[in-house]
């Protein structure tokens, strides 16, 4: 995790997920399909090393979804 371009595309793939489960979940989509696109997030994170940074994040979006 020196900066290298793998830290950089996991980074980026997971602002990427974390957006469009936002994004899904503001346009009444199923929070189904929010939640799935977190975890995909978190998954992409742990498989970077990012996952104590990652998260945080994703239990407040998880935690803030209706219950279902």
């Amino acid at each position: 995790m020196k900066g290298d371009d793998d830290s950089g595309d996991a980074h980026e793939r997971i602002q990427k997920l974390l957006v469009t489960g936002d994004n899904r979940l503001k346009q009444g989509v199923d929070p189904a399909k929010a939640r799935e696109s977190w975890e995909q997030a978190l998954a992409v994170a742990v498989e970077a090393g990012l996952e104590d940074t990652v998260r945080p994040l994703v239990e407040v979006r998880l935690a803030d979804l209706p219950p279902g």
